[in-house]
């Protein structure tokens, strides 16, 4: 399964690890990168964007759209709750954005409530679409490579399949000392022993993936660990452009 096989031309995506940085507030480290990324979809106040809070379990939806909307207006752009709207309303929106939370949460709302094939097929069509940590899980074929517990059960887990890879957000090589748990390199593994010919791009904190005009490259942070079962990780940093590698081949076309 090929990186280039996957994004199709008019996919924009904007895919976040993390919403906060240590120190900082929430979304500050990737303002820059959701005003570029917006500012050339063309968003208007006349085609606001889509917040899908469903990812929420200890915050009401309400209280977190309010949040989203008040940080987007911040930056110029309009935002309304997804949970007080219709699935029709994907057609007119101007691009959807999609909360962090608990990634079983977000999917089973996103199912349930019809929205889920709606966004996918409005984001194939060129619609911008921003995730972080959940909402960046929700790109990818299935949210199998969440770190989430399973707090609800989907009708399934598959998402909305934009990528033909799965993320892995909030990456880390690091290991608690005295702790027992296997490390996130030995769930990936675990993976990867299941689903041998899916690639997982752990996304460290900090990072985050652009996918546009189809091309994937890395931005921000420190980077990226792209896993293939049977070869060894591949540490990447930013500005790596995935849009012609193969990881089969594990070399560029």
């Amino acid at each position: 399964m090929a990186w280039s096989s996957l994004p199709h031309a008019r996919l924009r995506l904007l895919l976040l690890s993390n919403s906060r940085n240590p120190g900082g507030g929430w979304l500050d480290h990737a303002e820059g990168e959701i005003r570029d990324f917006l500012g050339e979809a063309g968003v208007t106040p006349r085609s606001p964007l889509l917040f899908f809070p469903f990812a929420a379990v200890t915050m009401s939806f309400d209280a977190y759209t309010a949040m989203a909307r008040k940080r987007f207006a911040k930056m110029g752009y309009e935002l309304v709750g997804a949970h007080r709207a219709k699935p029709g309303a994907a057609r007119a929106a101007g691009g959807f954005v999609a909360g962090g939370g608990n990634t079983f949460r977000l999917l089973h709302e996103m199912q349930r409530r019809g929205w889920l094939a709606r966004v996918g097929d409005e984001a194939r069509k060129g619609k911008p679409y921003i995730g972080w940590s959940a909402g960046s899980n929700l790109a990818c074929p299935t949210i199998r490579t969440t770190n989430d517990m399973p707090v609800i059960e989907p009708a399934s887990l598959a998402a909305m399949g934009l990528l033909g890879f799965q993320l892995n957000p909030h990456y880390t090589e690091r290991t608690l000392a005295r702790h027992g748990g296997e490390s996130r390199d030995q769930r990936i593994a675990e993976f990867h022993v299941l689903n041998p010919r899916v690639p997982v791009l752990g996304l460290r904190e900090g990072s985050l993936l652009r996918v546009e005009g189809g091309k994937l490259e890395l931005r921000l942070g420190p980077g990226a660990r792209l896993f293939r079962a049977g070869r060894k990780p591949r540490d990447l940093k930013p500005g790596a452009s995935l849009g012609r590698f193969d990881p089969r081949k594990g070399a560029r076309r």
